[in-house]
């Protein structure tokens, strides 16, 4: 299966398909781990852990078909690429969450009112250990493999692995409390609280799902635009201080959006009334040229205005060479 999975993802970035054959691969044997460490605990807490596993294998599965599908290039059906894929597997994972969740409370609520009973429970709590700490040390890597390349599909993944290692954290408290009191309700009410804290996990990863698809403005990237093109615009400042070049007069209706790591950006530009057309695309496309190499991977397009403000600094400062050279290059910064 890993293979075929390698496969797949043979044109995808080398990073991002490490870290998803690694999730896959590590997902299937700590699955097959957990699974034996219930049938010889039988304890519900264990049952919780191993049921969120089988939800890692195919949300796992599911992550790298998605990054197969969303590096493939635009093309006449989908122009601005297929890159929601992502968003698509991580509203996917959430769902598959809150299925183990009810799953896990159901075989929790049927364990208390049944009576619990566990068994070996020094070699559950050695295997538990063990798929905790493999499962939080890969967690952690495929979420930072997933933040530097801002893929929503392997944070997701990263999150959810991680969310089984603290799981397994909680099961073996559980079971260590078992172990020495005797007091063997602690089990099934260990994966209750199993079910409970994976469902708020699961609602987060439908959350985060929800906003990439429906294009919600992402905070850090509106102050970043905002920034630059706050750098172009005004007067000197007390210090004496100019705006970067080229200077325009304002800007307004700045829209954004991305999947994975690609932006789209539109903005209007104000620049001085009598400029030309010539002037104007140069002026438009340096700016877009320095948002562009600020958002490592975008397309920017400005959207040129006359500006009709009489009181306008920048209108002001410009008629003293407007008899000049109205076609002076402006050059990318």
């Amino acid at each position: 299966m890993a293979l075929d999975i390698k496969r797949q993802l043979a044109h995808v970035p080398r990073a991002e398909a490490i870290a998803v054959t690694m999730s896959v691969v590590v997902s299937i044997v700590l699955l097959v781990i957990k699974f034996v460490a219930y049938y010889f605990t039988g304890s519900a807490a264990i049952f919780s852990d191993a049921l969120e596993s089988i939800v890692n294998v195919i949300a796992s599965i599911v992550a790298a078909y998605s990054l197969f599908l969303a590096h493939q290039p635009a093309d006449e059906s989908h122009p601005y690429g297929h890159g929601k894929a992502e968003f698509l597997s991580a509203g996917f994972e959430g769902g598959m969450i809150l299925l183990a969740a009810m799953v896990i409370a159901f075989h929790a609520v049927e364990q208390i009112l049944r009576g619990p009973s566990v068994e070996e429970l020094d070699i559950g709590m050695i295997l538990i250990f063990f798929a905790g700490a493999i499962n939080g040390i890969v967690g952690l890597i495929v979420i930072r493999t997933g933040k530097s390349r801002s893929s929503a599909t392997l944070a997701a993944d990263g999150k959810h692995l991680l969310t089984d290692a603290i799981t397994s954290a909680g099961v073996l408290v559980a079971l260590l409390i078992v172990r020495f009191t005797g007091a063997a309700w602690v089990d099934p009410l260990a994966a209750l609280l199993v079910a409970a804290y994976i469902i708020v996990m699961g609602i987060g990863l439908l959350r985060e799902s929800t906003a990439g698809l429906m294009d919600a403005q992402d905070q850090a990237d509106e102050r970043l635009l905002r920034d630059i093109l706050d750098g172009h615009v005004g007067a000197k400042t007390a210090e004496g201080k100019l705006p970067r070049e080229p200077r325009i007069c304002g800007y307004h209706k700045v829209r954004h959006r991305h999947s994975g790591r690609y932006h789209w950006v539109d903005f209007h530009i104000k620049v001085p009334a009598w400029w030309d057309v010539n002037r104007g695309h140069q002026v438009a496309s340096a700016i877009e040229h320095e948002i562009e190499q600020s958002l490592v991977e975008g397309d920017a397009t400005a959207h040129v205005e006359p500006c009709a403000d009489a009181t306008c600094v920048t209108c002001a400062e410009n008629a003293v060479i407007r008899r000049g050279s109205p076609n002076d290059e402006i050059r990318n910064p």
